[in-house]
């Protein structure tokens, strides 16, 4: 029977942060996962579906970003973790707090797809500069590596932008 992982566990997981420090770099922890989890599938989601002359430049990028996506979210979930915040990935929690606007459906042109990631590579990058801003004095360990994450999505986004020279 799996009934007992249903029950709420009296496992309590924390951290080394006071707890107003906590609460704040959990917030903005949680901020940048749901964005980066969102990218991930968007990303992909226009990997599969891009047409076009640059096709194969822009298909393969797509795959960077989705990499690079996986992997921060992983590093930030983690980050969270260790703070004592459990992460929330879940579908419905992504769909409901990422700044990241929805992708079109079916195909969608090169000159679309790099468009529209430049636009949503600045509004993830915008907030991650809000959360780098909010962590600044609550965690400097997560600010840093906040900071790490804005620097490869701003080479992202200058290489999309590069695309359409």
């Amino acid at each position: 029977m799996i009934s007992h992982l249903f029950e709420e566990d009296d496992v309590e997981i924390t951290g080394t942060l006071g707890e107003g420090e906590q609460r704040i770099t959990g917030a903005a922890l949680q901020a940048v996962l749901t964005d980066l989890v969102d990218l991930s599938l968007v990303a992909k989601q226009a990997h599969w579906n891009v047409t076009g002359p640059r096709f194969r430049s822009v298909h393969l990028q797509l795959d960077e970003v989705v990499t690079a996506a996986r992997d921060f979210s992983d590093t930030v979930a983690e980050r969270a973790a260790a703070i004592g915040v459990p992460p929330d990935g879940r579908a419905v929690t992504v769909a409901e707090e990422s700044v990241i606007a929805e992708h079109p459906v079916g195909w969608v042109s090169d000159d679309d797809v790099i468009s529209w990631f430049v636009a949503q590579l600045s509004a993830v990058i915008a907030r991650l500069r809000q959360q780098i801003d909010e962590t600044e004095k609550a965690d400097p360990v997560t600010q840093d590596l906040l900071i790490g994450i804005v620097a490869e999505l701003e080479k992202q986004r200058w290489m999309f932008q590069a695309e359409n020279g």
